[in-house]
């Protein structure tokens, strides 16, 4: 009976901690059943889960050197933590992506030594996601539409400008209220391999095939480096990559379903906002790319759509992942409680995000 027990709960714990690949694995059998077709992926798409895949490992294999953590004493000694946090993602996202820039900062996050980390960790996907968007390379929903539509980039800045700045005031204003306390007593002394320098190299190489100056497959050198030399840097959360391939799946069928009954241009800034807390707003924006010329409404509608739900933005699932599966959130209350938090501050941020909008683009309203 106890070992029934036992496993019951180890299953119910199972079911609370990996709920998200769960749920986007039935979402994908569903829209599947009912348009009766597997989806189809596309080189972009299994690109995009290669290159998530290597900043995984190369990126765990540097925290794993202690390099991570150097940065995180360099940080945990000042003033002004919160801020100083929020403001490094928010400019590092307009440079490596809203992705990558949360890989690196959450886990140096969670190694310092201070309180408050939940609300740190949602300000920083708040932040990346704002930052991001100010550029083309920020977030691929911008590199897309940059492309896509053939903008200019001081056009492009020019559009999504108000956006990313009005954000990065409020952000700026709430990371002053949130005070936090260290403790440098119990950090634990832990040197930096040399390693380290490798995987150094390693990322900026993942960066390069980022920016499209060296190909997609120069990123498997960093798998094979972690295969021959350092195999602990490949456990590495596999079930967050099944979670996108699913959503790819379900994107694919959705926009199968969807195809003959979206046309109107006039409403795509909200169509695309509010699809996104599904579907994520890169597949929103590859879907609705299809039905509009107005290029400014789906800029900002994309990147609205990336606040709000855990399904927003792929950034918003990477930062609540390494969140949740942080040693010190093992507690199902905790988990919870960030949940509702997340949740809740990205509402806001949407609903703010939405009658910016609005307020700058009346002349959309009326459409």
């Amino acid at each position: 009976m106890g070992v029934l027990l036992k496993n019951q709960a180890t299953f119910i714990d199972f079911i609370l901690k990996e709920w998200l690949v769960i749920a986007s694995g039935v979402g994908l059998v569903l829209t599947a059943f009912y348009t009766k077709r597997f989806p189809v992926y596309s080189i972009n798409e299994i690109q995009v889960l290669l290159i998530l895949f290597v900043l995984f490992v190369a990126v765990n294999g540097l925290q794993k050197t202690g390099f991570i953590l150097q940065i995180a004493r360099s940080i945990e000694k000042g003033k002004a933590i919160p801020l100083k946090l929020v403001l490094t993602t928010f400019f590092l996202s307009m440079l490596v992506t809203n992705d990558i820039a949360l890989i690196v900062i959450v886990p140096l996050t969670l190694s310092l030594n201070i309180n408050r980390k939940d609300i740190l960790v949602i300000l920083e996907a708040l932040a990346a996601n704002s930052g991001s968007a100010f550029t083309p390379i920020g977030n691929p929903q911008n590199l897309f539409i940059y492309w896509f539509y053939d903008v200019s980039p001081g056009t492009f800045i020019k559009t999504i400008a108000p956006f990313s700045l009005v954000f990065l005031g409020l952000l700026i204003v709430s990371s002053l209220f949130v005070k936090v306390r260290n403790d440098l007593q119990k950090r634990q002394v832990q040197k930096i391999n040399k390693k380290s320098y490798i995987y150094g190299v390693l990322l900026i190489i993942v960066l390069l095939t980022v920016f499209h100056i060296l190909p997609v497959l120069a990123g498997v050198v960093v798998i094979l480096f972690a295969l021959i030399f350092d195999r602990k840097a490949l456990r590495v959360d596999y079930a967050l990559l099944f979670s996108f391939l699913f959503f790819f799946g379900i994107a694919d069928n959705l926009r199968t379903m969807l195809a003959s009954e979206i046309s109107h241009s006039g409403h795509i800034f909200l169509l695309s906002a509010l699809a996104s807390q599904v579907m994520s707003n890169v597949p929103a924006t590859l879907l609705f790319a299809n039905f509009t010329l107005n290029w400014q409404a789906l800029l900002w509608g994309a990147n609205a759509g990336g606040f709000g739900s855990l399904f927003g933005s792929l950034a918003n699932l990477i930062a609540y992942k390494i969140y949740v599966t942080h040693e010190d959130t093992n507690n199902n209350n905790n988990t919870a409680i960030f949940t509702a938090r997340f949740l809740i501050m990205g509402y806001v941020a949407l609903f703010v995000s939405i009658c910016l909008y609005f307020l700058l683009h009346r002349a959309d309203a009326v459409l």
